[in-house]
Protein backbone atom coordinates (compact mmCIF):
# COMPACT_ATOMS: atom_id res chain seq x y z
CA UNK A 1 0.00 0.00 0.00
CA UNK A 2 2.72 2.74 0.80
CA UNK A 3 4.87 1.84 -2.18
CA UNK A 4 1.02 2.43 -4.30
CA UNK A 5 1.41 6.09 -3.05
CA UNK A 6 5.00 6.43 -4.47
CA UNK A 7 6.19 8.68 -1.55
CA UNK A 8 8.74 10.54 -1.98
CA UNK A 9 10.14 10.12 1.82
CA UNK A 10 8.97 8.08 4.76
CA UNK A 11 8.94 9.89 7.98
CA UNK A 12 9.01 7.12 10.66
CA UNK A 13 10.11 6.55 14.45
CA UNK A 14 12.39 4.73 16.19
CA UNK A 15 9.85 4.49 18.95
CA UNK A 16 6.76 3.58 16.93
CA UNK A 17 8.14 0.96 13.65
CA UNK A 18 10.19 -1.85 13.87
CA UNK A 19 13.48 -2.23 11.92
CA UNK A 20 12.42 -5.05 9.79
CA UNK A 21 9.48 -2.42 8.55
CA UNK A 22 12.34 0.48 8.26
CA UNK A 23 14.25 -2.04 6.37
CA UNK A 24 11.51 -2.32 3.57
CA UNK A 25 10.24 0.81 3.98
CA UNK A 26 13.74 2.36 2.42
CA UNK A 27 13.87 -0.06 -0.81
CA UNK A 28 10.83 1.75 -1.72
CA UNK A 29 13.00 5.56 -1.32
CA UNK A 30 14.40 7.37 1.45
CA UNK A 31 13.32 7.01 4.99
CA UNK A 32 14.19 9.47 8.33
CA UNK A 33 13.70 8.52 11.38
CA UNK A 34 13.42 10.35 14.83
CA UNK A 35 14.14 9.66 18.11
CA UNK A 36 12.69 11.93 20.14
CA UNK A 37 13.38 11.93 24.21
CA UNK A 38 14.20 15.30 25.13
CA UNK A 39 12.49 19.12 24.32
CA UNK A 40 15.99 19.97 22.19
CA UNK A 41 15.59 16.85 20.12
CA UNK A 42 11.87 17.72 19.33
CA UNK A 43 13.10 20.98 18.02
CA UNK A 44 16.02 19.39 15.83
CA UNK A 45 13.47 17.35 14.54
CA UNK A 46 11.61 20.23 12.96
CA UNK A 47 14.66 21.94 11.50
CA UNK A 48 16.23 18.94 9.62
CA UNK A 49 12.24 17.83 8.28
CA UNK A 50 11.97 21.69 7.53
CA UNK A 51 15.39 20.41 5.50
CA UNK A 52 14.07 17.72 4.36
CA UNK A 53 11.16 19.08 2.74
CA UNK A 54 12.33 21.90 1.66
CA UNK A 55 10.93 24.55 3.87
CA UNK A 56 13.45 25.42 6.46
CA UNK A 57 12.02 29.39 6.83
CA UNK A 58 8.84 27.54 8.35
CA UNK A 59 10.52 25.06 10.11
CA UNK A 60 13.00 28.02 12.20
CA UNK A 61 9.74 30.23 12.32
CA UNK A 62 7.99 26.98 13.75
CA UNK A 63 11.00 26.66 15.91
CA UNK A 64 11.05 30.20 17.44
CA UNK A 65 6.91 30.13 18.04
CA UNK A 66 7.51 26.84 20.48
CA UNK A 67 10.61 28.24 22.23
CA UNK A 68 8.96 31.66 22.83
CA UNK A 69 5.61 29.94 24.25
CA UNK A 70 7.84 27.90 26.81
CA UNK A 71 10.19 30.68 27.49
CA UNK A 72 6.66 32.43 28.76
CA UNK A 73 5.75 29.87 30.89
CA UNK A 74 5.25 31.01 34.80
CA UNK A 75 8.23 30.27 37.18
CA UNK A 76 8.22 26.80 38.59
CA UNK A 77 6.66 26.46 42.41
CA UNK A 78 8.89 25.42 44.63
CA UNK A 79 8.83 22.41 45.41
CA UNK A 80 7.02 21.32 42.22
CA UNK A 81 4.29 19.03 41.87
CA UNK A 82 4.99 15.61 42.05
CA UNK A 83 3.12 13.42 39.44
CA UNK A 84 2.70 9.97 38.40
CA UNK A 85 1.68 10.16 34.62
CA UNK A 86 -0.65 6.87 33.15
CA UNK A 87 0.10 5.86 29.46
CA UNK A 88 -2.03 2.65 29.99
CA UNK A 89 -4.66 0.66 32.20
CA UNK A 90 -4.46 -3.02 32.51
CA UNK A 91 -1.87 -3.44 33.31
CA UNK A 92 -0.93 0.12 34.72
CA UNK A 93 1.76 1.78 32.62
CA UNK A 94 3.46 4.74 33.13
CA UNK A 95 5.64 7.24 31.55
CA UNK A 96 9.17 7.11 33.90
CA UNK A 97 12.82 8.40 33.00
CA UNK A 98 14.51 8.77 28.99
CA UNK A 99 11.04 9.75 27.50
CA UNK A 100 9.78 12.66 25.90
CA UNK A 101 6.81 12.94 28.61
CA UNK A 102 9.01 12.76 31.50
CA UNK A 103 10.98 15.30 29.90
CA UNK A 104 8.16 17.51 29.16
CA UNK A 105 6.33 16.95 33.04
CA UNK A 106 9.94 18.82 34.23
CA UNK A 107 9.58 21.90 31.73
CA UNK A 108 6.00 22.22 32.69
CA UNK A 109 7.08 22.23 36.51
CA UNK A 110 6.02 19.01 37.97
CA UNK A 111 8.41 16.09 39.15
CA UNK A 112 7.79 12.79 37.82
CA UNK A 113 7.42 10.53 40.84
CA UNK A 114 8.69 7.43 38.56
CA UNK A 115 11.63 9.30 36.96
CA UNK A 116 14.01 7.23 38.32
CA UNK A 117 12.33 4.05 36.33
CA UNK A 118 13.12 3.50 32.72
CA UNK A 119 10.73 4.18 29.47
CA UNK A 120 7.01 3.00 30.19
CA UNK A 121 7.57 0.35 33.18
CA UNK A 122 4.16 -1.17 34.71
CA UNK A 123 3.84 -0.30 38.40
CA UNK A 124 1.50 -1.73 41.04
CA UNK A 125 -0.93 -0.13 43.43
CA UNK A 126 1.66 -0.33 45.96
CA UNK A 127 4.30 1.01 44.36
CA UNK A 128 1.74 4.14 43.31
CA UNK A 129 0.42 4.28 47.12
CA UNK A 130 4.25 4.45 47.94
CA UNK A 131 5.20 7.13 45.37
CA UNK A 132 2.65 9.12 47.14
CA UNK A 133 2.31 11.56 44.16
CA UNK A 134 0.30 15.09 44.27
CA UNK A 135 -1.25 14.22 41.57
CA UNK A 136 -2.40 11.90 38.99
CA UNK A 137 -2.42 12.19 35.50
CA UNK A 138 -4.62 10.10 33.09
CA UNK A 139 -3.37 10.24 29.57
CA UNK A 140 -6.19 10.73 26.53
CA UNK A 141 -3.40 8.61 24.65
CA UNK A 142 -2.39 5.95 24.06
CA UNK A 143 -4.78 4.59 26.20
CA UNK A 144 -8.00 6.49 25.88
CA UNK A 145 -8.83 7.41 30.06
CA UNK A 146 -12.14 8.44 30.36
CA UNK A 147 -14.11 9.94 33.81
CA UNK A 148 -14.91 6.61 34.64
CA UNK A 149 -11.34 5.45 35.50
CA UNK A 150 -10.57 8.63 37.78
CA UNK A 151 -12.51 6.61 40.83
CA UNK A 152 -9.99 3.90 40.07
CA UNK A 153 -6.99 5.47 40.82
CA UNK A 154 -8.66 7.33 43.79
CA UNK A 155 -8.99 4.90 45.69
CA UNK A 156 -4.80 4.12 45.63
CA UNK A 157 -4.10 7.33 46.78
CA UNK A 158 -7.04 9.55 48.17
CA UNK A 159 -5.23 12.75 49.22
CA UNK A 160 -4.12 13.30 44.94
CA UNK A 161 -5.77 14.93 42.76
CA UNK A 162 -6.24 12.86 39.32
CA UNK A 163 -7.27 14.00 36.49
CA UNK A 164 -7.73 13.46 32.71
CA UNK A 165 -4.63 15.20 30.69
CA UNK A 166 -4.31 15.87 27.19
CA UNK A 167 -1.85 13.26 25.99
CA UNK A 168 -1.36 14.86 22.57
CA UNK A 169 0.35 18.16 24.26
CA UNK A 170 2.33 16.07 26.32
CA UNK A 171 4.10 13.94 24.02
CA UNK A 172 3.22 14.76 20.34
CA UNK A 173 6.37 16.40 18.82
CA UNK A 174 6.60 18.92 16.02
CA UNK A 175 3.82 21.43 15.71
CA UNK A 176 1.49 20.60 18.08
CA UNK A 177 4.25 21.63 20.63
CA UNK A 178 2.99 25.13 19.56
CA UNK A 179 -0.10 24.60 22.28
CA UNK A 180 1.54 22.05 24.88
CA UNK A 181 3.31 25.56 27.20
CA UNK A 182 0.18 27.25 27.25
CA UNK A 183 -1.73 23.88 28.29
CA UNK A 184 0.84 23.62 30.91
CA UNK A 185 0.41 27.13 32.23
CA UNK A 186 -2.88 25.68 32.68
CA UNK A 187 -2.85 22.72 34.27
CA UNK A 188 -0.06 24.16 37.32
CA UNK A 189 -3.39 26.82 37.83
CA UNK A 190 -5.48 24.49 37.87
Amino acid sequence: AIAALKPDLIIGNKEENYEAGIKQLREICPVWLSDIVTFDDALTMIQEVGLLVGKPQVAESLIQEIVTSFQNLPPVANPALSVAYFIWRKPYMVAAGGTFINELLQIAGFQNVFSNLSRYPEVSAAQLQAANPDCIFLSSEPYPFKEKHLAELREFCPAARVQLVDGELFSWYGSRLRHSAAYFSTLRKD
